[in-house]
This record gives structure tokens, sequence and C-alpha cells, in this order.
């Protein structure tokens, strides 16, 4: 919905731009957000801890699962020798320990995705502010996502994603 909201505002903008001024004067410029998150050095540090972090949840995801597994093959195994007050009291343990391994998973899951949006937060008043500063010295009417909306088509000399890499690289060393 909201990409839709996007997609419009943005069409709207550039009927706008287009009628108001004359379209031999008018620059158009566009870059790739999510490229340059992921291809600046600070971004590529924080790709490759996100995957170290995302791995070492999910050994612990999986080590819970090899838990309930051994439980639950186990009390299979043993249901028909074990008597009946036993067996329900394993029953009991064990969707016990289902249930956690199922908050578990979904908290990890939710820090997953919280550490994958405060990292892309964190860059892009940066990315934004360096933009801004590029489309003013060219001269830019305006300067278009690439990566949030579809569009069918766009010179790619106008595309100046790699400038704002080489920026960011170099504030942020």
């Amino acid at each position: 919905m909201k990409r839709r909201i996007h997609l419009i505002a943005t069409a709207a903008l550039l009927v706008f731009v287009w009628s108001a001024c004359s379209s031999a004067a008018d620059k158009i410029g566009f870059v790739n957000i999510n490229e340059i998150i992921q291809t600046t050095n600070a971004g590529k540090k924080k790709v490759d801890d996100f995957k170290k972090y995302v791995e070492k949840k999910n050994e612990e995801i999986k080590s819970v699962e090899k838990e309930l597994t051994k439980m639950k093959e186990g009390l299979e195994k043993q249901s028909s020798i074990m008597n009946e007050s036993s067996r329900k009291e394993k029953e009991v343990a064990y969707q016990k320990k289902l249930r956690d391994y199922q908050l578990l998973a979904n908290d990890i899951k939710e820090d997953i995705k919280r550490r994958d949006q405060d990292a892309i937060q964190n860059m892009v008043p940066g990315i934004m502010k360096i933009v801004h500063n590029i489309a003013e010295k060219e001269n830019y009417t305006m300067v278009l996502d690439v990566s949030t909306m579809l569009i069918p088509y766009y010179a790619k000399e106008n595309d100046f994603s790699k400038k704002v890499i080489e920026e960011y690289d170099k504030e942020n060393k």
C-alpha cells in the first residue's frame, strides 16, 4: 500500500515537474539506495556482521530442534513401556519445550528483522545527505531511487550511485 502511494506521489511529482519546466532544462538523476548500502565499506561490514549473527542464531535454533527431536523419539520409543502418568509427564515436558522453541524462533526472527532495519536506517541519513549534495552540485531537478520504484527505463549515465558510494566511503573511513 505504501509503495503504491509512493509510486502515485512520484508519478504526480514527475508530471508536475515535466509540465512546469522546459523538458530541455530538466535533469533527472537516479540512484539505487539498496546497492549503495550493500556496496559501501560500512555496508559490506554490516552485511558480514549480520550474516555472522544470523548464522549464530540459526545454530541456536538447530540445537533446540535436535533436543526436541531426541525428546520426541525417546517418547515414541518408550511410550509403550511407560506407565500412563510418566508418559503424560514426558508429553507435557515435550509440549513445553516445543512452545519454548516456537517462542525462541519467533523472537530470533523479530530480532533479526529489527537489526536489519536498524542497520539500514543508520546509514540512510548519511546517504541522503550525499545524494542531496551531489544533486545540487550537478544541477539535478529530481533524483529517483530505482530500488524502491518500478522504472522501466532510465538513462544509466544519470545514475550516480557509484559517486555516492565513493563519497560515503570517504566520509566514513
